[in-house]
Formats: structure tokens, sequence, C-alpha cells
């Protein structure tokens, strides 16, 4: 039972990542994530940044599934996630999908994270 949640839990954070960096950043489907990046950073360079980003989610969501290090990609996940969503919430609230309310979601997702890594993963290794 739970290493089929860990599974399914790991296979769920990756797409997470994959179809931000991927759908949404490198491919342009979701324009806000540039107007984002354009107001926080540099309008001039939002276009590169968004796909360094973008690159990186991917690269992300393939170290998920490989998991390696699985513990400090975690920790790492959690970071920025956290940091990300505390910029956003104070500098760029008009432009997040659900306003403030991505706060909410941000915490569900790290606590998922870390409930799939620390609770689930210890689990799995002691038994």
């Amino acid at each position: 039972m739970n290493r089929n949640l860990n599974r399914v839990l790991t296979i769920l954070i990756a797409a997470v990542w994959l179809i931000n960096g991927l759908y949404c950043k490198v491919l342009l489907q979701v324009p806000r994530h540039e107007s984002i990046v354009a107001e926080i950073l540099s309008a001039e360079y939002s276009r590169p940044l968004i796909l360094i980003i973008g690159v990186s989610e991917i690269f992300m969501a393939i170290w998920i599934l490989s998991k390696f290090k699985s513990r400090i990609n975690a920790i790492l996940q959690i970071v920025i996630i956290g940091v990300m969503n505390i910029l956003e919430f104070l500098l760029v609230p008009d432009l997040l999908l659900w306003g403030q309310l991505n706060a909410a979601f941000a915490v569900f997702f790290m606590s998922l994270i870390y409930y799939n890594e620390f609770v689930l993963n210890r689990k799995l290794k002691s038994s």
C-alpha cells in the first residue's frame, strides 16, 4: 500500500513540474508565467528567463523520477516552491491564477512533497 502510494505521489509531483516547465513555460501555453517573470525580474529578458526556468523544471521532474538523492531533491523542491510563492504573493498577487489563495495551494503541494519523502519513503526504507 505505502509503496504504491509513494509511486503514485512521486509521479504526480514530477508531473506537476513537467507540466509547469514544458507546457506552461517552454511551450508558452500559459503567458501569465512570463508576465510574472517580467514583472519581478525583467521584461527585457522575460522570455529567455522563462525558458531557463521551464527547462529547470523539466530537469526537476527527471530528477524526481530518478529518485537520486531524493531527500535533497525534496528539500530543494520545498524551498523553491516556498520562495517562489512568497515572492509572487508579495510582488505580483494580481497576476496569480487564484491571487493570494495560491499560497494555500503551495503549502498543500509542499506538504505533499514532505509527506511523500519524509513520511512514506521513511516507512518504506525502514520496513
